[in-house]
Order: C-alpha cells, then sequence, then structure tokens
C-alpha cells in the first residue's frame, strides 16, 4: 500500500492502524485486536474528539475565524485541541493543573497553547479539583468571550467517533465485541452508533476502574488511570448503547501495560491497560472463532515521568 500525501496536517488524523495481540490472547480463547491510536498526529484517539468538536462549531458560526477556544483537561484533550487549533488558527487557552504530566504541559504549550496551571497540594489531585478546573474555564470563557469546548458535554465529538467505528467494521468486519473505557463516553456511544448498524449482534461493553464504580455502583473514589473523570457518570454515556461494564482495578490495569509493553513491545497509558485487561476477561469466556476488538488510546510515551513503567505516583490525575 503507497504512502499517503495529505493536503494539511489534520487529514492526517484518522485511519489508524488495527493490530493483533497474539501474545495476550488467553488459551483456547477469542482473538484480540487493538485500533492504535498513538498513529494519530499527537499521538491519542483524541485528536479525533478534537477535530470534531471545534469543526462543527466553526460550521454552525459558533466560531469565527480568529476566534479564541477554551478547555479544561488533564493532557490528552489538551493537547489535541492545542493542535487542531493551531491549525486552525484559534487562540487557545487551556486550564489544567500542575499535577499533570510534565510531557503533556510541554507539548500543549510547544503547540501553542496559553497554558493555567491550577496548584495542588503537594502536586496530588484532590477532590474537587474537576469542578475548579471547570469554574476557571468559564471564568476564562466569560471574561474572554472563547468558544468553550466543553468535552464532557459536548456531543459532536460522537460524529468524530462515529468515523472511528466505521474504520473499525472496514478492517474488523467479523468484529463480535467492542470495548472502551468510559471517559466522557464519547468513543463508546460514537462508535456504538456505527456497530449498530450492521445486521448482526455486535456487543458493546464499558470499562471503569473498580476503585471509582460510578456506572455499577454510583459512586466515585480516586484512581490512577488518566483519561478517565472521576466525578459522577459521564453526560454523553446512554444506558441502552451498551451490554455490560467491566470494572478493572487500577493494579490490573497498570500490569497489563507493562505486558503490553514487555510482549508487544508497544507502549501505551493506563486507559489502553484498562481496556486490554477487560478485553482479555471477554476473549477468556468466548470461542477462537471471536473477535474482540478494543483500543490503544495513546502512546506511553506521555507517561514515561509519572512512572508507569517502573512505579505508580501516589495519585494521578484523571481527567480526560
Amino acid at each position: 500500500m503507497p504512502a499517503q500525501d495529505y493536503p494539511n496536517t489534520l487529514a492526517a488524523i484518522g485511519e489508524t492502524p488495527m493490530m493483533n495481540l497474539p501474545s495476550l490472547r488467553p488459551d483456547e480463547g477469542a482473538s484480540i485486536s487493538v485500533k492504535w491510536e498513538g498513529a494519530n498526529p499527537t499521538g491519542s484517539l483524541k485528536d479525533r474528539m478534537a477535530l470534531a468538536m471545534v469543526e462543527a462549531a466553526r460550521e454552525r458560526g459558533d466560531i469565527a475565524s480568529g476566534d479564541p477556544v477554551v478547555e479544561f483537561t488533564g493532557g490528552s484533550t489538551g493537547t489535541s485541541l492545542a493542535f487542531v487549533c493551531a491549525v486552525l488558527g484559534h487562540p487557545f487557552h487551556v486550564v489544567t493543573a500542575d499535577c499533570v504530566a510534565d510531557e503533556k504541559i510541554a507539548s500543549m504549550r510547544a503547540l501553542g497553547a496559553q497554558v493555567e496551571l491550577l496548584e495542588t497540594p503537594n502536586g496530588i489531585a484532590y477532590d474537587g479539583l474537576f469542578e475548579d478546573l471547570r469554574e476557571e474555564a468559564l471564568r476564562v470563557r466569560d471574561q474572554t468571550g472563547a468558544y468553550f469546548t466543553n468535552q464532557f458535554e459536548n456531543h459532536d465529538q460522537l460524529d468524530g467517533y462515529e468515523a472511528f467505528g466505521k474504520e473499525i467494521l472496514d478492517q474488523r468486519p467479523d468484529v463480535d465485541e467492542f470495548v472502551m473505557i468510559a471517559g466522557t463516553g464519547g468513543c463508546a456511544m460514537g462508535t456504538a452508533r456505527a456497530l449498530n448498524t450492521v445486521d448482526r449482534e455486535v456487543r458493546i461493553s464499558v470499562v471503569e476502574p473498580a476503585e471509582s464504580p460510578v456506572l455499577t455502583e454510583g459512586t466515585t473514589g480516586e484512581h490512577s488511570v488518566q483519561g478517565t473523570a472521576i466525578v459522577g457518570s459521564p453526560p454523553l454515556m446512554s444506558d441502552g448503547a451498551y451490554d455490560q461494564v467491566y470494572t478493572i482495578p487500577n493494579a490490573e490495569g497498570i500490569e497489563c501495560v507493562r505486558e503490553i509493553a514487555r510482549e508487544e513491545g508497544i507502549l501505551v497509558g493506563t486507559s489502553t491497560g484498562m481496556n486490554v485487561a477487560a478485553a482479555k476477561q471477554i476473549a477468556a469466556n468466548h470461542d477462537p472463532d471471536t473477535t474482540v476488538v478494543t483500543v490503544a488510546c495513546d502512546t506511553g510515551l506521555k507517561y514515561l515521568s509519572d512512572g508507569l513503567y517502573e512505579g505508580v505516583k501516589e495519585s494521578a490525575f484523571c481527567l480526560a
């Protein structure tokens, strides 16, 4: 297959590889495939969401040429929005916290974002940080007139993730099960839109940290899975759009991250570890003719300073 020639960097978002994980396949179990989103320009699945949100706002006239944009984030969404805004000519103000991985803060700044850091006690996330970040983002919006992308409630991202689901069907038309960590809920729900169009059942499952079982028990708690909010049920999640919830302990997800690196040679982040840990459970309960698909959400190069591959910080920031 010849290399593609893109008209601009935004066109390089999507059409990412699908890869099998044969070393992690349970004995006599289903095959496991991951969509490698580290191949996107910023190394993250969130490039799809950022482009969908900004493009939709521009098409509606909510953002005019040169208008500023604001969001609060734990890193990956911020980097993706900084990238999209840089290409489209929108000043981007991001509100985040000093407990976010250094690589993420540096990448947002490198892409031209104005990064506002909220201080945390000893660089550790605290109860109420989500609300404080959101409040500051709203203050910036009100003071500057910036467009607030509001990733946790923005339905525009579903269109971007529906296209993602169509890619899965093109690459794995035999997909039987799809599993994805909850996060904002956008990826799971948008992908479900596409997978539900086929004339056979494709089961949709979502993953949440066992330490914060919002979907299964309605309670929250601290966890170290970056990319997963710790406050209430994701507004974009629809109960009827998924079949099952898997609760995976932090430690199991982190060990899976390290296993993926050792066995498959891929550096991934914490949310991917949770995805693959759940996919292994699903695969173990199916026969070898079944195909389980999940997502390698981003590159693990973003998490090296967190000690993900050596040991885990006392507390990590868990916002998307």
